[in-house]
């Protein structure tokens, strides 16, 4: 790639083994750690999102203590929506949502990561070098203008993720203190009402937690 910029070569010696699953002329311009759950896949994968002039890639290599890639693309000429989502109850992390055609992706990562991905990803998107013809059997031949946008996400707190790990965590402290009372007294009747009340807690978290999905 002699046409490479400084900041895609720092990408490029940070990642090893990124420059095999590039493109001719495909260059990554920007990367940040996130949370990425796709279609193509079940749950989620924290990896690596890097931005090209071509595609979005979430992607990781380790070595130790076995080999293991993830690897999944979406090409930037196939993205049909962007959208900058924040939920209630939930300032730690914001989400950005992009779709392509029927595929969503969803991309998890602290409010100045996400923000930053947004902004670099409108730029790329509309500079985008193009695929060939075999690459680009995913995006249409003159796709629209992606639509961009911002969502607040209201929730009751009740339903909210900080809401469901109080409990679980509550609940998990509740067994331990209904444990520790039941061994001090020698008497089963000094800590089990807590240990119920905290399997409770813990199996309602969990449940609401699978509503939630």
């Amino acid at each position: 790639m002699p046409n490479t910029t400084r900041s895609a070569e720092k990408i490029l010696s940070r990642f090893k083994e990124l420059r095999q699953h590039l493109h001719p002329d495909e260059q990554p311009v920007f990367t940040i750690p996130a949370v990425w759950e796709s279609d193509r896949q079940e749950g989620n994968t924290l990896c690596d999102v890097i931005l090209t002039n071509q595609r979005l890639l979430g992607y990781y290599f380790v070595r130790f203590p076995r080999e293991r890639l993830f690897f999944e693309e979406l090409p930037l000429a196939a993205i049909t929506s962007v959208s900058l989502r924040q939920e209630t109850f939930k300032p730690a992390f914001r989400e950005l949502l992009i779709a392509s055609g029927q595929q969503r992706l969803s991309l998890r990562a602290t409010p100045k990561k996400i923000e930053a991905l947004y902004a670099a990803l409108r730029p790329a998107i509309e500079q985008s070098v193009p695929l060939s013809e075999n690459e680009s059997a995913e995006a249409p031949a003159t796709p629209p203008a992606p639509i961009y946008g911002h969502q607040d996400i209201q929730r009751p707190f009740e339903s909210s993720t900080l809401a469901i790990t109080i409990l679980f965590i509550g609940g998990l402290g509740l067994e331990i203190i209904g444990l520790l009372l039941w061994t001090a007294a020698h008497n089963p009747q000094a800590g089990i009402g807590l240990c119920i009340a905290g399997l409770v807690a813990v199996i309602t978290s969990i449940l609401q937690a699978r509503q939630r999905r």
